[in-house]
């Protein structure tokens, strides 16, 4: 069955152990920009970690970063901690309730509410888009959670969504809204990769937080775009409310507990990442353009091995459904999505999860699959991708695409 189809009109809840549906292990990202290792070289020396929810210059960086989008906000609406994982942790810790999100859905998001506890429920994704739910099954599925004594409260979704590669239609973000706004759901909306869409002129982004200002919480993991993955910083935007305040108060509470707080150092750069100097922007422009040649070809190589995929429109992935190969797949001993993880990851040699991390079912074929071990090994070959002008053509990116579609190709 194609991984778009819709199966149920409402969602299933999930509560799968914490070694089988644990997060992916992480890939190597682009060399890091000089100019933000010399900020963080220069506050090297500074020991002391930022108060919890980030100090001032952080936040208000922030908000010069959301000004820009449309979004207008004062640094008391505003929290940041060491990592999207933390920082939505707490996001869900104030805000209670159950938790709605997209199938597929981040890797990271269903082990956030098990570990609070929280009942969580995924919400079939329409045949546009991944990242955000049908808007009928998501009517459907809070009417079925109440039904049985649930109490939904929060929806999680991404509008340019991690693993799909998608960008949701503007028309779609705006039913969602307005069916979880009605529903009295507070949204969510993890932005995170916003700033690695492929060809931002062609493509209408919009922000849930732009339709819905005093329901929607906007995440946004700098690793997405702005920072380097090892330098672990995420911020938060909350409404403009007296009942928003009180929620990044319990946040803030939350991150303080667990001394989620940013290193000075590392705030320092993010700051300067988030306040987009030209070198910030000429590298998210060139990164996107890198990935708008390279995602494709490895989107056709997918095809034509007979599997299907969404035409991936921003990140560093592709979510692919080797279904249509169950036959050869099973004459190799892969049956599920685990068995698929370790078979693919050993094959190309990179980390290649299953489905089942990102909310899929455990029996379907499906894998995210990188497109960044596509740009070479080394940072000399990742600087050379980044900057030439016909990357397939560079001998590394050519072997490399080569080993990832014979990797597809022998299971036709």
């Amino acid at each position: 069955m194609h991984w778009s189809e819709r199966k149920q009109p409402h969602a299933v809840r999930q509560d799968h152990g914490p070694v089988r549906y644990g997060p992916p292990a992480p890939e190597p990202g682009l060399p890091v920009l000089p100019e933000l290792a010399d900020v963080l070289a220069a506050s090297a020396a500074r020991t002391s970690p930022e108060p919890p929810g980030g100090g001032t210059i952080l936040r208000e960086a922030a908000c010069a970063y959301w000004e820009r989008r449309g979004l207008h906000s004062g640094p008391g609406d505003i929290a940041a901690a060491p990592g999207a994982q933390p920082l939505l942790l707490a996001l869900i810790a104030a805000h209670g309730g159950d938790v709605l999100m997209p199938r597929p859905c981040p890797a990271t998001w269903m082990p956030q509410a098990r570990l609070l506890g929280r009942p969580a429920y995924h919400v079939p994704t329409p045949a546009e888009c991944g990242g955000i739910p049908d808007p009928f099954a998501l009517l459907e599925t809070v009417r079925r959670v109440r039904a049985e004594g649930g109490r939904p409260r929060l929806l999680l979704i991404s509008v340019v969504d991690d693993p799909t590669a998608t960008v949701a239609p503007p028309e779609l973000v705006r039913e969602v809204c307005e069916a979880a706004v009605g529903e009295g759901l507070h949204i969510v909306s993890d932005e995170t990769w916003r700033d690695t869409v492929y060809r931002p002129l062609d493509t209408v982004l919009l922000s849930p937080a732009e339709m819905c200002p005093d329901d929607v919480t906007v995440l946004v993991d700098l690793a997405g775009a702005l920072t380097p993955s090892a330098w672990p910083v995420a911020v938060a935007r909350f409404p403009a409310t007296g009942r928003a305040a009180v929620r990044r108060a319990r946040a803030l509470d939350i991150l303080t507990a667990l001394g989620a707080l940013v290193a000075e150092p590392v705030a320092r750069a993010a700051a300067h990442a988030l306040r987009e100097p030209e070198a910030v922007t000429d590298r998210i422009r060139q990164a996107a353009g890198l990935q708008a040649q390279v995602a494709p070809a490895a989107h056709r190589a997918v095809l034509t091995a007979g599997a299907l995929a969404r035409p991936p429109l921003a990140g560093r992935h592709l979510y692919a459904d080797l279904g249509p190969l169950r036959t050869r797949l099973a004459a190799r001993g892969v049956t599920d999505s685990m068995e698929l993880e370790e078979y693919l990851t050993q094959r190309l040699g990179t980390p290649t999860p299953g489905g089942h991390r990102f909310g899929d079912e455990l029996g379907a074929l499906r894998v995210r699959l990188g497109t960044g071990p596509l740009l070479g090994s080394t940072p000399q070959e990742q600087m050379e991708s980044l900057t030439a002008v016909e990357p397939l053509k560079l001998p590394h990116v050519a072997q490399a695409l080569s080993i990832f579609a014979a990797a597809l190709d022998e299971l036709r």
